[in-house]
């Protein structure tokens, strides 16, 4: 089947999935640090204590997602959608009346949960079980959502700051998730999928694994931890926007401008590796997304001109692009669809780990006079010495596949 007739004949799940991945955007790093000086003024924060808030919530969300995560083997993707969406829209109204740090604590506590936890490993499990020879291709269509989000959000919200206050702008989107999204999903999602065809339902997947034997396996964990290196460098530089504008003295149009490249370079080389994932495996391919992040790393670490920023979000664009697909269908491929959804509960909250703890370890350093750009160098150094370690993962997943005759 070619990628057009693929879309053609699945385009109401493929939606869906886009759809879901696009509104995880209302919990992401990007959106919330665009109003990090806003709330850091009205509750009197420095760069360091709004970071240990956002830590303290997202590392909440993380541990809620390991237990909440598993309900997508329980529940079906339309009602676990409905109850995101609806939730999610509750606690962008909480961000509107965040008065106090208890209250900016639940807040992010539910948007990192409900927006950047359960929107995206909804959209990513139904896509993992939904589909098998084509996996990858699905995985693609359905991020398109998150790059949709980095690309066009960024600059919409420079739009809205010079219309209403960021108080009111937090209305509107509770407003377009209840009344916009919400409907859109209950109506795409009124059939559920299953695989239909033998060629869907051929795989190049793994026998299921028990949920114990995974928890027992070493190389989950170190898969883990590849999942969570993006999130810790990718949050670290998002989060901290506004402090590296004033350091690299760029102006906010310059840096949501960049998202633009982040969103193009993310969409094309997603798409991509799709194509390639499902030609030759996500196991082949885990540890390549570390060569353009190390390489990320280190331009803005060097380098201060407004071209760099462009250059920068191009090089984190294609890691995620890579990394978005692997980490979508290495589950499935090396341990089966039996418990997709605890399993990949663990590794989504491995990813919300990243992105806890990046923001209080940055702010904390940078209150003490360690700088983004050091920061960014051990970062890089880090990427190339786990790109190594994942080689060797690699090749024993590909071993294990082997054995099996996947």
């Amino acid at each position: 089947m070619t990628f057009q007739a693929f879309i053609a004949s699945n385009a109401r799940w493929l939606l869906a999935g886009l759809l879901l991945t696009f509104c995880s955007s209302f919990g992401q790093t990007f959106f919330i640090g665009f109003y990090s000086a806003e709330l850091r003024g009205a509750l009197s924060l420095s760069h360091g204590d709004f970071g240990l808030v956002y830590m303290i919530a997202t590392l909440a969300s993380a541990i809620s997602l390991v237990f909440i995560g598993k309900s997508v083997d329980i529940w079906s993707v339309r009602r676990m959608a409905a109850i995101t969406a609806s939730g999610l829209s509750i606690a962008c109204l909480f961000m509107a009346n965040a008065a106090s740090v208890p209250v900016l604590l639940l807040t992010i506590y539910l948007l990192r949960l409900l927006g950047q936890g359960m929107m995206s490993h909804i959209a990513v499990t139904a896509m993992g079980r939904w589909y098998s020879r084509e996996r990858g291709r699905a995985i693609a269509v359905c991020t398109l959502g998150h790059q949709l989000g980095d690309g066009l959000l960024p600059l919409v919200l420079v739009g809205l700051s010079s219309w209403v206050s960021w108080q009111k702008q937090w209305y509107i989107f509770a407003t377009v998730l209840l009344l916009v999204a919400l409907p859109l999903l209950m109506t795409l999602l009124q059939k559920d999928r299953t695989p239909r065809a033998a060629a869907d339902t051929k795989s190049s997947d793994m026998p299921s694994w028990p949920f114990a034997q995974v928890l027992r396996d070493w190389a989950f964990y170190l898969i883990c931890l590849a999942v969570l290196t993006p999130s810790f460098i990718g949050t670290s530089v998002l989060f901290q926007q506004v402090h590296l504008r004033e350091v690299k003295e760029w102006s906010a149009e310059t840096l949501a401008s960049a998202f633009v490249c982040l969103a193009l370079a993310n969409m094309f080389v997603g798409m991509l590796s799709g194509i390639a994932v499902d030609r030759f495996s996500a196991t082949r391919g885990l540890p390549f997304y570390l060569l353009p992040l190390s390489a990320a790393c280190f331009v803005l670490s060097y380098f201060d001109a407004p071209v760099i920023a462009f250059l920068f979000m191009t090089l984190l664009g294609i890691s995620y692009g890579i990394s978005n697909i692997v980490f979508g269908a290495i589950w499935a491929e090396s341990y089966g669809t039996e418990n997709l959804g605890a399993i990949r509960s663990i590794a989504t909250a491995s990813m919300v780990l990243g992105s806890a703890l990046s923001p209080g370890v940055s702010g904390v350093l940078i209150d003490n006079g360690v700088q983004l750009d050091q920061q960014l160098r051990y970062m890089g150094l880090f990427c190339l010495m786990l790109l190594v370690v994942l080689l060797g993962v690699s090749q024993a997943l590909s071993r294990r596949r082997l054995a099996v005759g996947c």
